[in-house]
């Protein structure tokens, strides 16, 4: 164990992405007036540690800073929670709830597609999370099933969608930067595959691409490189999937 900031303990690695490692970790004492959920000692709770270039970059500091209370305030029940913001040196983490469960990404690799009822319901919750987010004015930007943690409750999945401060973290106020892609190849908008403006719109066909992947298992664009599955975005339309599942395509 490793104390990061002065109130948690990291434990063990849960996962590693492109933004940085996610920590089961332990809360060692009462969080400050400034953290959104005080917490209690030995607590257990996930803790996000970004990349240290991004923690060594100015511009994503002061943005961690400024948009503290963006990020703590932002709950819904499909919304996994950050309590707290931890900046130490050159260390920037975000401390969250720590859900057990897989994420779906892993579930259907293991266990295969989701009847279209399944995955349409799974998928009306994501979306209602993202029209929380965005009346809030946060776009999560790379929507995609490794970033949905599945939670049981009542012997039933629970989507949690997460990593919503990073992509936001990681937009900084620069103009060069504030259009620069973010985000998964395979569940990018074409908007943000050129470059433009990402707004609302992106979550919502990132929440598109999630729900052909859920039915089918498989997506709708894929490539060799990042570049072609972009230009498919781009060029190209979704096969109708074959065999389609019954009234599949139909209202």
């Amino acid at each position: 164990m490793r104390p990061i900031g002065s109130k948690y303990l990291l434990e063990e690695p849960l996962g590693r992405g492109a933004t940085g490692t996610v920590w089961r970790a332990r809360q060692r004492e009462t969080a400050g007036a400034e953290a959104a959920v005080a917490g209690q000692p030995g607590e257990t709770v996930a803790i996000k540690v970004l990349k240290e270039e991004l923690a060594n970059d100015p511009d994503i500091v002061m943005r961690f800073l400024r948009e503290r209370s963006v990020l703590l305030r932002l709950t819904h029940p499909n919304i996994v929670r950050t309590r707290d913001l931890v900046v130490e040196g050159d260390v920037l983490a975000l401390v969250m709830d720590l859900v057990e469960g897989p994420d779906l990404h892993r579930y259907i690799r293991e266990s295969g597609p989701l009847t279209p009822v399944a995955a349409a319901l799974l998928t009306a919750q994501i979306a209602d999370a993202l029209a929380a987010s965005h009346a809030d004015g946060v776009v999560h930007r790379d929507l995609k099933p490794a970033n949905v943690l599945l939670a049981e409750q009542n012997g039933q999945m629970h989507p949690m969608l997460t990593d919503f401060g990073i992509a936001r973290l990681a937009d900084s106020p620069g103009l060069t930067r504030t259009h620069e892609f973010v985000g998964t190849p395979a569940y990018v908008a074409p908007e943000s595959a050129e470059g433009r403006p990402q707004t609302s719109a992106v979550d919502i066909y990132g929440a598109g691409i999630l729900l052909y992947e859920l039915v089918t298992g498989r997506l709708p664009f894929a490539g060799g490189t990042a570049l072609e599955v972009l230009h498919r975005h781009l060029s190209e339309e979704p096969r109708r999937p074959r065999p389609c599942p019954a009234r599949c395509g139909r209202s």
